[in-house]
């Protein structure tokens, strides 16, 4: 988004919350993410993953988007409710109406004048086929990142196996005993979706895989053979991926990548992967990554397919203190891919970036730092990005990706955790990280030695 998208933004807001509610989302309608592998699913990856119900799926396939308790937050928008799932963005809208939150910004994206009408005139519990959904068909991932969880890889789940769970936390305990993760081949919720497909990709603007990781799937594969068989030119395809693996896999993703494009089988196909800082620092946290190899990976794909690569940057506890390096390597790749890498449009950037903050689990929260020690490293990468913006010129930044980490920024220099909150936090941080090292064999201060101080206030606190 430039600095005309951000003031639209702002002005659909506002007609939004005369026209339904303040509260009112369309992501809650015609945006979702679903994981097959253990049915469960949320309209955007900020409220907490919820069931789908086995019951009636496959009569009613669509039921893996149009779930009873998506309904009943659709109602509570309607009225101008705030659902509790949906804090993150409750959070963002609290620091002032100058404050994009993904509510707005989706929403804005997702706008259709026939939508919202459907949306006024039709009972709020009706079914719809949604514009863009995000899905996952297995578990089956070669990383463990630190903050994610078994039901989203399998290497993970079987280190859980191997070590039990971390007990020794109060928050990302990851017991694997309260689900089950079906296996691709007979998996009913993947069984829904191919019976679903048909219809939905009649109206579908935006189809994601994730993962896991999506490569390692059979369903990506058949995926690019339906399309083949059956173009969707009306859909974009976006695909998650974290350029861990063999380069030959990038290779061949790259390679269908161009011939569902050059056949017109989609509108466009995207990539995105994962990187929340640089150096030996990312693959700590992303277990299983080797950066010499992502980034041999990037340049495959990118020399290969020339279409935009998206940078997916959690922002976590530990990215605060070096994320300016990251942001140097960005502008790094951008310099080297523009022309190589086409948009298609000029406003566009070759290598894109979002940074959404994470809130769960709490010990990699930002915001259970010290403000005084950690703040001047956010300012200092704020400044950079400040310093670096130019929206016409497609090899720097862009004013919508400086307003989207002053968010970031602000929210962490704003926020104000209850001392139990942070005791927990901080407890839990040592906790965590010592066992991390114990089971990974890794070193916590020889990766991160400017944590030193908090790391050893963390290991006081019983």
């Amino acid at each position: 988004m430039n600095e005309d998208e951000v003031k639209r933004a702002l002005a659909f807001r506002d007609r939004m919350e005369d026209e339904i509610s303040p509260s009112f989302c369309l992501a809650k309608w015609h945006h979702t993410t679903i994981y097959l592998q253990t049915g469960m699913t949320h309209s955007c990856y900020h409220p907490s993953p919820h069931k789908i119900p086995l019951e009636g799926l496959a009569e009613n396939p669509s039921m893996l988007h149009n779930t009873p308790q998506k309904k009943l937050e659709r109602k509570q928008m309607l009225e101008g409710e705030k659902p509790s799932g949906c804090q993150y963005c409750w959070n963002v809208e609290c620091l002032g109406k100058d404050y994009l939150s993904d509510r707005v910004i989706r929403s804005a994206s997702l706008y259709r004048p026939e939508r919202v009408e459907e949306i006024k005139t039709k009972d709020w519990d009706f079914d719809v086929n949604p514009d863009y959904i995000e899905i996952a068909f297995s578990n089956e991932c070669n990383f463990k990142c630190g903050y994610c969880h078994p039901n989203s890889s399998s290497s993970f789940m079987n280190e859980i196996k191997k070590h039990g769970p971390y007990d020794m936390v109060a928050n990302h305990r990851l017991d694997i005993d309260w689900f089950n993760a079906f296996e691709e081949d007979d998996n009913p919720y993947v069984k829904a979706w191919w019976e679903w497909w048909p219809e939905v990709s009649k109206t579908l603007s935006i189809l994601r895989i994730t993962g896991g990781e999506p490569l390692m799937h059979k369903s990506t594969w058949r995926l690019f053979e339906e399309l083949k068989q059956t173009p969707k030119p009306h859909m974009s395809l976006n695909i998650n991926t974290n350029l861990g693996v063999k380069t030959a896999f990038v290779e061949r993703l790259a390679e269908n990548a161009n011939e569902i494009r050059e056949k017109n089988c989609v509108k466009d196909f995207t990539i995105y992967t994962s990187i929340d800082c640089w150096n030996e620092r990312a693959e700590y946290i992303r277990t299983g990554l080797d950066l010499e190899l992502w980034e041999k990976n990037l340049d495959t794909y990118a020399t290969i397919a020339k279409t935009p690569v998206n940078l997916m940057i959690t922002f976590n506890a530990l990215t605060v203190t070096t994320f300016k390096s990251l942001l140097e390597k960005i502008l790094e790749w951008r310099e080297k891919y523009e022309g190589v890498i086409v948009p298609q449009t000029p406003s566009k950037r070759t290598i894109r970036f979002d940074t959404p903050y994470l809130k769960e689990p709490l010990h990699y929260d930002m915001n259970i730092l010290p403000k005084d020690e950690f703040m001047p490293y956010m300012t200092e990468a704020l400044a950079f990005i400040f310093e670096n913006v130019d929206d016409d010129d497609p090899t720097m930044f862009q004013t919508a990706e400086f307003e989207k980490f002053r968010r970031v920024h602000d929210y962490m220099q704003t926020s104000d955790y209850s001392q139990d909150k942070l005791y927990e936090g901080r407890r839990d941080f040592y906790n965590w990280f010592n066992e991390y090292d114990r089971r990974r064999n890794t070193n916590f201060l020889e990766t991160f030695p400017e944590y030193e101080q908090f790391f050893n206030y963390c290991a006081t606190l019983k």
